[in-house]
């Protein structure tokens, strides 16, 4: 039996996603990238707000009218906030299974085409399923669920509690992507800042944060390989592990902060309890400790009760803070969450316009950030040949998956006998010497002052 994967959502999702092909492919079904091909799709789908819920629904929706005759299983976390009401509402989805429960996908696999896995439940080591990133990237989830209860946001609902793996299991699955050549780990969670042990020991009692730990034994691994950190909640973000990033050149100055405003008022309606001085104040302290720090934020807008003052202090945020990479969303409203009953909403026509101007008002911010990148040599994760044109993409640090731009790395011309072209390969690094900046993007040339045995 065939199955194909109709991934949606954030990165927390593509792991489950992963974790479900590991799964089936234990148990015998064959994975297939033609839908036409498969006897069963999954749609993992996405929860978090209205918009990302409809197009998990219209997916499974066109799928059933293009293929009436296949199997069609909604997982994730959609399925985990309205089981209930999508059983009766959309019938075209022939299972359910939420993301608490995607262990169970074979069984809801065999359950739907009659058959039977043999096999006894078996555990898929993390490092071991099968990855959806470019190559040579991974995700590495190390917890599960948020504790933060941010009133516009329904992860706690959906995904539950802070939930953290141990730090040997997350060294052990680290050990077993850079096996596989893995090149780049991607640190993923709700919130990375609140990362916690249950036994801390002697570090901790130290007052050494247990990211800070978890790094330090990342740091013992031998290997070039990268250590990107995403997605760090700005009220309690752990300044320790800016000594160790300044130590180990492997940990990218990267960071992923979501402010979402810089109204202390807004904000604490939102159940944070920063200010624009203070997160001025920590940007401040990581460009000092790290001058070449790559920083995106999210902005959300449209929040009740956001007054034209309250806009205008967000926007002068935007110009002091700098932020390399941007992303803006308006508030939906969200059955579950504190903000779904706030009064003084904001109409969607207002929201909609102060998310353009945000928008509009970045693009010379982070043109005028990459800028700095220009003519240096650098570290590049190829991740894609352009095939005839002689052109590769692939990212700098200061680039992370997906979201931010790429660059472009020029194969014909700079490549001399030293440097011959079979050394360019997919979810390899290369050293590369960036020529120009191209709206958001980077482009680069083999850089050759560097022999080829550092080519990798």
């Amino acid at each position: 039996m065939r199955y194909f994967m109709d991934p949606f959502g954030c990165a927390k999702n593509q792991v489950d996603a992963e974790t479900m092909l590991a799964l089936l492919n234990d148990a015998g079904w064959i994975p297939s990238d033609d839908p036409g091909g498969a006897d069963l799709i999954i749609v993992n789908s996405c929860g978090f707000i209205e918009t990302a819920k409809q197009e998990s629904i219209n997916a499974v929706l066109a799928w059933k009218k293009q293929y009436p005759e296949k199997k069609i299983i909604l997982a994730g976390c959609l399925t985990e906030c309205c089981r209930a009401e999508l059983k009766e509402s959309l019938g075209e989805a022939d299972g359910f299974l939420g993301c608490s429960d995607l262990d169970r996908i074979v069984k809801k696999a065999d359950e739907l085409f009659g058959t039977y896995y043999e096999k006894p439940d078996t555990v898929i080591r993390a490092g071991y399923r099968p990855l959806l990133s470019f190559p040579g990237s991974a995700y590495v989830k190390i917890s599960e669920g948020c504790n933060n209860r941010c009133s516009f946001c329904t992860i706690p609902q959906i995904r539950g509690p802070l939930r953290c793996r141990s730090i040997p299991d997350i060294i052990r699955e680290c050990k077993d992507l850079l096996t596989r050549g893995i090149k780049e780990l991607c640190l993923i969670g709700q919130d990375l800042a609140s990362f916690t042990q249950e036994n801390p020991g002697q570090k901790n009692a130290m007052r050494i944060s247990a990211l800070a730990v978890l790094l330090e034994e990342i740091a013992l691994l031998s290997g070039d390989f990268w250590v990107r950190l995403l997605y760090m909640h700005p009220d309690h973000f752990p300044l320790d592990i800016l000594d160790l990033i300044v130590k180990d050149s492997r940990f990218l100055p990267y960071f992923d902060i979501p402010f979402q405003h810089a109204s202390g008022r807004l904000l604490s309606l939102m159940g944070r309890s920063g200010d624009k001085t203070n997160y001025l104040r920590l940007l401040d302290t990581i460009r000092t400790r790290l001058p070449d720090a790559a920083i995106r934020s999210t902005f959300l807008t449209g929040f009740p009760g956001e007054t034209e003052e309250d806009f205008a202090m967000l926007l002068n945020f935007q110009e002091q803070a700098r932020f390399d990479w941007l992303g803006v969303f308006t508030w939906s409203r969200e059955e579950g969450t504190a903000a779904y009953s706030m009064k003084h909403r904001i109409s969607k026509k207002i929201a909609a316009r102060r998310k353009i101007l945000i928008e509009e008002r970045q693009i010379p911010i982070t043109e005028e950030n990459m800028n700095r990148f220009v003519g240096r040599n650098m570290d590049i994760l190829i991740e894609e040949e352009v095939k005839e044109s002689g052109l590769w993409l692939g990212r700098l640090f200061c680039q992370a998956p997906e979201v931010d731009g790429a660059t472009v790395i020029h194969g014909d011309g700079v490549i001399t006998d030293n440097f011959p072209q079979g050394l360019l390969k997919l979810g390899g690094i290369i050293r590369g010497t960036v020529l120009a900046r191209a709206g958001f993007d980077l482009e680069a040339g083999l850089c050759k002052l560097i022999p080829p045995d550092r080519l990798s």
